[in-house]
């Protein structure tokens, strides 16, 4: 099964640049840049990703951070990933990426486009992978935060598809940013929400209602409202669903609890993703491996949870079809798995 998941065309939805910071890249930028962690080791930075709850996990993402200074930086962490993408034939990505959380440190955001956006570029000539990039508000700061770095980003919106919410979603309702949601949209911008990891279910209502978002990232407590559930499925709203994420963040205790397989089969337009693969153990294909066994997923349910990130994805209409087209080809020259 191993073959089939990672050779399968995959499109991921759901995945924070910052979070695919390996440790042998993070030890590097830091002997590069003359920064001293304050851990010995690669071994003991990854003994410290045992991670209590959400915030737990953010402390270290932030601290992990610190080490990108550089558009050289930027560009080393946006291919590290790229290429790991490309050996998982990940072939369409929709990355986020947390600029507060580099101009709050003195980087100036161009130096933080200028790595990612070349590493970007690069991708699509020399290994095939398109993508859509979303610019995402850091919910625990402020809307006055979200509104400066939105301005600041003026000069890229064209390089941009949309604007997305993430960090401690405890405590920060997706209300809090509806004028500066408002303003993306204004400019052109589509719409994302982290909401239902640890927040509740009205949390996503909210992400809809308020900031008329275009998919919802996570989303998995929305099966506790039974009412929204069925709006979900009638208006078919995606959700970003993180397997191995969830599991590290204790959202499930296991993956025999995960409901990513109750809600597909109940016609939610789930999707699968990696979220901060460096720190949960996996990327793509060992997230859908992930699912395999504890949950029973089969080779064609991991085929429509593939359908369902192309028909997700910000992917514009004549680069969908190629996606389809992509998949189909490969489900045909697969029959005997499924």
């Amino acid at each position: 099964m191993y073959d089939f998941l990672n050779s399968m065309p995959k499109v991921e939805l759901h995945v924070h640049l910052e979070g695919t910071l390996e440790p042998e890249l993070m030890f590097e930028l830091a002997r590069r840049n003359g920064i001293e962690l304050p851990f010995r080791s690669v071994d003991a930075l990854k003994a410290a990703y045992q991670f209590e709850d959400l915030q737990a996990f953010l402390d270290l993402y932030y601290q992990g951070m610190a080490v990108l200074r550089s558009e050289q930086d930027f560009y080393d962490l946006t291919w590290s990933w790229l290429q790991r993408c490309k050996a998982q034939n990940v072939v369409h990505v929709e990355p986020f990426f947390d600029p507060q959380g580099h101009t709050a440190r003195g980087i100036d955001i161009a130096t933080v486009m200028a790595g990612i956006l070349r590493a970007l570029s690069d991708a699509e000539s020399q290994l095939g992978i398109s993508h859509k990039l979303i610019l995402c508000f850091l919910r625990h700061l402020d809307e006055d935060s979200a509104m400066d770095i939105l301005a600041q980003a003026e000069p890229w919106l064209d390089k941009l598809a949309a604007v997305g919410l993430d960090s401690s979603e405890r405590g920060n309702p997706p209300g809090k940013f509806a004028r500066v949601f408002a303003r993306a949209r204004d400019k052109g911008l589509l719409a994302v929400a982290h909401a239902g990891e640890e927040g509740p279910p009205d949390y996503i209502s909210g992400a809809l209602d308020l900031l008329r978002v275009d998919r919802i990232d996570h989303g998995v407590r929305a099966i506790e409202c039974s009412e929204l559930m069925q709006r979900l499925i009638d208006e078919q709203m995606p959700l970003t669903v993180c397997p191995l994420s969830n599991i590290r963040l204790r959202v499930f205790e296991q993956m025999a609890d995960h409901n990513i397989v109750t809600m597909l089969e109940q016609g939610v337009r789930v999707t699968v993703n990696s979220d901060d693969p460096a720190y949960f153990g996996g990327y793509m294909t060992e997230n859908f491996i992930a699912l395999y066994e504890p949950l029973g997923v089969t080779a064609y349910q991991s085929l429509q949870l593939v359908v369902n990130s192309i028909e997700a994805s910000f992917a514009d209409d004549v680069r969908k079809a190629e996606l389809r087209r992509q998949l189909q080809q490969f489900a045909q020259s697969h029959q005997q798995v499924l």
